[in-house]
Order: structure tokens, then sequence, then C-alpha cells
């Protein structure tokens, strides 16, 4: 046993922790999900086996639908928040805030944080009942949810206890200013008095469900859209590239129809900062050897006062300008 454990841990790829991670430090294992130009996939990295979920996203799609800034800016929130349990749930209809839905129908009043916390009460509240408090679908115009949040109370179960019925009332109420929306408000209410905050934030509490990595948690129509289906699938990419690579080479780039897209790609590809939330966890760590200084001018164009990274995203932008853009 202990020599086949040896044997297993001596056939691990071993990476260098100083160089940005890629899609070869992956083992995909299986597809758990889609969304409206990407998708979700469970993967192993080759040399710690620690399991990851993977987003990825299509970038001619995100090109087409004027999203390329709206990305970036997801990346850019996600390194300045820095917070290990920040979720996306904006982009999810069944999660949105009333207030988003209103400023499609007339422009309302815009809307700001509170929205993540109605987010917050939406999932939360599946979380006990298994359906979400209101029936909401993709094809639902913005005119009807606006209606609905104005007519159709939440159900709460009678058996819930009154401190967590107060707590999801103050998460889903409809108007932001009486909505719960700080974390302080959170760790004050009576119905979470027993959250071991501190732990939790350092994931020392042990979760009350552990899902069993050799077997299927999710719908399998992802896995098999993915392996037959999908007319790019990503444990494909490499051949691909090798592919395009060797169609590129052959092709006089004059006669291309598609130039423009190649500067957006272009674009994606020097401007898109690679984040690492695992080097810079150990950077942060006194105990560990310090990361080496990058060398005089590189990755500066990217990150200078945030211009760098909006630059040749420009050429991008008057192509495809994402809604609201300007």
């Amino acid at each position: 046993m202990g020599s086949s454990m040896s044997a297993a841990t001596a056939r691990r790829p071993v990476f260098d922790d100083k160089e940005d991670v890629n899609l070869d430090h992956f083992q995909i294992l299986r597809a758990i999900g889609k969304g409206s130009f990407g998708k979700v996939c469970i993967v192993q990295k080759r040399d710690t086996e620690k399991m990851y979920a993977m987003k990825y996203m299509n970038k001619h799609q995100c090109i087409e639908r004027g999203e390329v800034r709206n990305v970036f800016r997801e990346l850019e929130i996600l390194q300045e928040i820095e917070h290990v349990f920040l979720v996306n749930l904006s982009s999810f209809p069944p999660c949105k805030a009333p207030e988003i839905f209103q400023s499609f129908v007339n422009g309302g009043t815009g809307y700001s944080f509170e929205v993540d916390w109605w987010s917050v009460g939406v999932m939360a509240y599946e979380l006990l009942r298994g359906w979400r408090p209101y029936d909401i679908h993709s094809g639902n115009t913005a005119e009807s949810l606006v209606q609905l949040f104005s007519t159709v109370s939440v159900q709460y179960v009678p058996t819930w206890s009154k401190e967590m019925v107060a707590l999801l009332r103050k998460l889903l109420t409809v108007n932001p200013k009486h909505r719960v929306s700080s974390l302080q408000d959170m760790q004050a209410a009576p119905a979470l008095a027993d959250v071991l905050w501190t732990e939790l934030s350092e994931k020392k509490v042990e979760p009350g469900f552990v899902p069993n990595k050799g077997r299927l948690h999710c719908d399998p129509t992802f896995e098999l859209e993915e392996m037959i289906l999908e007319s790019r699938p990503l444990h494909k990419k490499k051949k691909r590239l090798a592919k395009n690579r060797s169609r590129d080479s052959s092709r006089d780039s004059s006669q291309s129809e598609n130039d423009y897209l190649q500067d957006c790609l272009d674009a994606i590809q020097q401007d898109f900062v690679i984040f690492n939330r695992e080097k810079l966890k150990r950077s942060q760590d006194p105990t560990s050897e310090p990361l080496p200084a990058p060398e005089p001018g590189e990755g500066t164009e990217a990150l200078a006062d945030g211009e760098g990274a909006r630059s040749a995203l420009r050429v991008c932008g008057t192509i495809c300008p994402s809604a609201g853009s300007g």
C-alpha cells in the first residue's frame, strides 16, 4: 500500500510555483454547468491533486455579444476584493434583485451592492425549501418581473424558526434601502448566532456535506454536450490550436475576412492578467519564500493605473461595445 502511494506521488508532475498557471496544469474531469457563453467543469491540479471548479468562456461569443469589457471588469473585481468566498451571482436571472429589472424597464434609479444581498436571500431560501422564492425563468420579461415583485409575496414555511424567517424577510426586502446589506448586519442576526465567523472565513469549519468526487453530482447533459455536441470542446483544445497554427501558417493573412475578430482576440490575449489566488496567499504568508520581483517593464503595461488593461480593449470596444459602456 505504502509503495503504491509512493509510486503515485512520484508520478505527479512538478510545476514551478513562480510560473503562471495554465490549462496544462489541470486534468479536466467533467462538465457541471453551462451559462450564456461559458461553462464550468471540475478539474484536478496535476501536481497537488486539489480539486477546483474551472469556468471557461468562448472568446468569439464574448466578442459577438459585446461582453468583453464586462468579463474583464469581473476579473478586476475578483482581484481587488480578494475574498475566498466571492461568487458572481449577478448574471443568474433568478437571483437578480428587483431594482435591476426596474432599471431595464424605465431606467429606474440604478442599483448598487444591495443586489448581492438579495441574491444571498434567494440562495438561502432555495437551500432551505428546495425551490426559489419567486418563479422566475429566462423567458420572463423585465416588465413582468417588476409586476411580480410588486404583487406577489414570498411564502415562508411555518415550521421555520422565527429568527430565520426574520432574516430572510430582511434579505428579500424589495426596497433596497430597507434590506440587510452588510456583513455586520448578518453577523448580528439571531438566526446566525451560533456561526463561528472567524473560523468560517479561515475555512476551519467542516462542511456538513462533502460530495464524493468519484460520483456524478450534476446533470449529465452538460457532460454529454461537452463530449458529443460541443463543436469546440475544451479537452480538444490542444489539437485544435495545433491545427489552427498549421492552417494559419499557410493562409495569406491579407485575404482574411475576420481581421477585426482577430484584433479583438489579440487584445484579449494581450490584456488578460492572470490572477492566481494561491500564489497571492503564498506571497502574503510571512513564512513562505518571497516571490521574485518582475523584470522591469514586465506586465507593467497591463497593470499601471488600470489603463494598460483597457488600452488594447478599446480596439475591441470600437467593434463590439458592451451594453452600457457608452
